[in-house]
């Protein structure tokens, strides 16, 4: 839940008949236990009486210590607007989903019309920031790296194909435009990530975790990005890639501008990136000479990244195509 808006229900009636308050507190897993807002602090200190049917809940320790009396009750509804009576107003902190049986049984009893129901509010306590879902991942990750008799045996060196196809399916789903498939895919290469990060915890002579991972990943973002983090400036897109390129050659300090080209990728997605490299750094260089396909698309894949065309999706492109042309062929619908 996000947002600390709250949702209330005010009964049009005068202060002196008022037949309490209840207030469900909801808090976030994801969020260290106490801290909690302003505004449930206020409801719990004000409270005649706080309820929480899990005697478990990570919150209670830290009401406890706040001074907050506490009772480990269930009540159901009726029981519920009876311990409000008299303007009394109870707090229910909220375990699980948000008590979805007690807030059912609080709105067929409103709707009913035979009961004067207490003021109804729901608080959030905390709530999860943006990316909080990811916490979750890495949680069900560690237990199926402990659990599952497959998961427990991998190593990143098994794993490797799976990245390589996770990432052609991601390809494929944006090229296909689909909404859907490209989240599933997006999720599919996230689980890559965190899978051989959760293996790499494991490595006896240089462990490392996710945190780590992300944590590398931000500051090389905020390094390479002085116009947004720094005093430099950029305003044209041109201007943020000279900036990129700058503060990369400065982190690698490679001697070859083909230093940390994968030769493991496509050969025209290799050729491109090749080309791009001796571009960017301004070097004439001639292409081998040589007969034979490979020197033709070699020399074609340089011409199509000087034109700015992405030789491998031009080439997905037109397979595609000859795909559709073997489908109509054979009189499969497309």
């Amino acid at each position: 839940m996000r947002g600390l808006g709250y949702v209330r229900i005010v009964n049009a009636i005068s202060p002196e008949a008022a037949p309490g308050r209840i207030v469900l507190l909801t808090t976030s897993h994801r969020v260290a236990p106490g801290l909690l807002s302003w505004p449930a602090w206020q409801a719990l200190h004000g409270a005649d009486r706080v309820l929480c049917a899990d005697g478990a809940h990570p919150q209670l320790p830290y009401l406890r210590e706040a001074r907050i009396a506490v009772d480990e009750a269930a009540p159901t509804a009726e029981e519920l607007i009876d311990a409000c009576a008299g303007g009394r107003t109870v707090v229910v902190v909220a375990t699980g989903e948000g008590e979805p049986a007690l807030t059912d049984g609080l709105a067929r009893l409103a709707g009913s019309g035979r009961i004067q129901m207490p003021d109804l509010e729901l608080l959030p306590a905390s709530y999860d920031l943006p990316g909080a879902r990811l916490l979750d991942l890495v949680q069900v990750m560690d237990r199926i790296r402990a659990e599952c008799p497959w998961s427990s045996q991998q190593t990143h060196k098994g794993l490797a194909k799976y990245g390589i196809e996770e990432a052609y399916e991601l390809v494929e789903a944006i090229e296909d435009g689909d909404r859907d498939e490209l989240r599933e895919e997006l999720g599919d290469v996230l689980l890559q990530v965190v899978f051989h990060a959760r293996i790499a915890e494991e490595d006896p002579e240089s462990p490392f975790s996710i945190d780590d991972v992300a944590g590398g990943i931000v500051t090389k973002l905020i390094h390479r990005h002085p116009h947004v983090f720094g005093d430099e400036t950029a305003t044209t897109p041109e201007e943020v890639k000279e900036h990129w390129l700058r503060t990369k050659a400065v982190e690698k300090q490679r001697e070859s501008v083909t230093e940390g080209i994968p030769l493991g990728q496509p050969g025209l997605a290799l050729a491109a990136k090749l080309a791009s490299r001796v571009r960017t750094a301004g070097l004439e260089v001639p292409l081998p000479s040589g007969e034979g396909i490979g020197y033709e698309l070699l020399a074609m894949a340089v011409r199509a990244e000087a034109a700015g065309v992405d030789p491998e999706a031009a080439l997905r492109v037109a397979a595609r195509a000859y795909r559709d042309a073997v489908r109509a062929a054979e009189g499969v619908p497309s």
